[in-house]
């Protein structure tokens, strides 16, 4: 019997109010389910009609589409970065040493810098009418040796690269040739402080370059090599530093090796202004330490090299001779001969706090000083005159 003939006889038999089997109409349904999942399939397979205006339509449109899918592919980014937070990466391991060093860094800034010999004796706690930032300070007439201004001028500190001073001043008195070659050895390499240097072991330069580099620049392996090539060996030249200091009258003043690196290197301001004295009587010290640059071939290298003390390319000095000096425990220091209004004058600056504040000092002075009528007389300055 055919279904549909099936199924006429079955509605005629269910409105005559005959029971029928649930087996016969579960089979009856399942059999037209079939049936129609079949033709539903048929018509799958066939791709949808679309109308010519419709096509048109959508032809005419195509970048609207692009930015609809742009839109919706943001929109579901967005949607999915606020639904799930905690899927974010881990921090890569670069980023984790990033992070490390950038804590390290912060903590290193944040540790108190060294404090000088100066600072822990108190010395900056003493007052002086110019508000100095060095602790020790003097003020000397070359001529006539009247202190002009003075500030803890007899304390004894560490005197850092001052010390070159002396080292320039042994080599200048022994008259030694200075174009003699002199080659950088790794007994010259810093070992008190770890600094570094641009002239490398094997280095070969003269006698003369290597002072120059010593006085203008503070240059500690040129130091180190002149000393160690005195005749004699190094522990001779120390020895005789201390001698030639002794024979100026420096009581104040120990040296045990000629570049200042160690800290045991320590003297006095009224001992430094007589040094300095001494020196300036040396053409070639006041010639190589107020230079303002020089250029020394390395190899098949130009280095070129400047002076640690800036106000010597300042016009409104007149600086005869000059050494700048810093190691921690002996904070900024500068000594220098120049003339002001006329007057020679030696100037010492010890144990100054911040890097440029010992040249503040010596402007300060120098402005303080001009403005007394009795300094352009050359007359000895009156006692109300001297601050210290």
């Amino acid at each position: 019997m055919r279904p549909k003939s099936m199924l006429w006889v079955l509605t005629l038999l269910v409105s005559l109010g005959c029971v029928l089997p649930s087996s016969m109409v579960q089979a009856q349904t399942t059999s037209q389910s079939a049936k129609s999942t079949e033709k539903s399939g048929k018509k799958k397979d066939k791709p949808p009609s679309v109308s010519k205006a419709s096509s048109a339509k959508d032809k005419n449109k195509p970048r609207d589409n692009a930015k609809h899918k742009a839109s919706s592919n943001r929109s579901v980014q967005q949607a999915k970065s606020k639904s799930a937070p905690s899927a974010a990466k881990k921090p890569s391991a670069s980023v984790k040493q990033a992070r490390l060093d950038r804590n390290q860094n912060v903590t290193q800034q944040a540790r108190p810098v060294r404090a000088s010999f100066g600072q822990l004796a108190g010395l900056h706690a003493t007052t002086d009418a110019l508000d100095l930032h060095s602790s020790v300070a003097l003020v000397v007439d070359q001529d006539t040796h009247e202190i002009l201004y003075r500030k803890n001028d007899h304390a004894v500190l560490p005197i850092a690269s001052l010390t070159k001073l002396m080292t320039g001043l042994v080599i200048a008195e022994a008259k030694l040739p200075m174009d003699e070659p002199i080659r950088i050895t790794q007994a010259d390499v810093d070992t008190e402080k770890g600094s570094t240097s641009r002239l490398a072991v094997g280095t070969v330069l003269s006698r003369g370059e290597l002072m120059h580099l010593s006085l203008m620049s503070s240059e500690n392996r040129a130091a180190n090599a002149l000393g160690r090539s005195y005749p004699g060996g190094l522990g001779v030249f120390v020895e005789r530093m201390n001698q030639r200091a002794s024979s100026l009258g420096m009581k104040d003043t120990r040296y045990v090796e000629p570049t200042g690196l160690s800290s045991r290197n320590q003297s006095s301001a009224s001992d430094l202004a007589v040094l300095v004295a001494a020196a300036y009587k040396e053409p070639m010290l006041r010639e190589w330490s107020t230079s303002h640059g020089r250029e020394v071939e390395v190899g098949t290298r130009t280095l070129q090299y400047n002076n640690t003390n800036r106000l010597v390319k300042n016009p409104s000095w007149d600086i005869g001779l000059q050494k700048t000096g810093y190691i921690s425990e002996a904070g900024r220091c500068l000594v220098m001969q120049t003339q002001v209004s006329g007057r020679k004058l030696i100037m010492v600056f010890l144990d100054s706090a911040g890097k440029l504040s010992r040249l503040g000092d010596a402007e300060r002075v120098r402005q303080w000083l001009e403005s007394k009528p009795a300094l352009h007389s050359g007359q000895p300055l009156p006692r109300q005159y001297l601050p210290g």
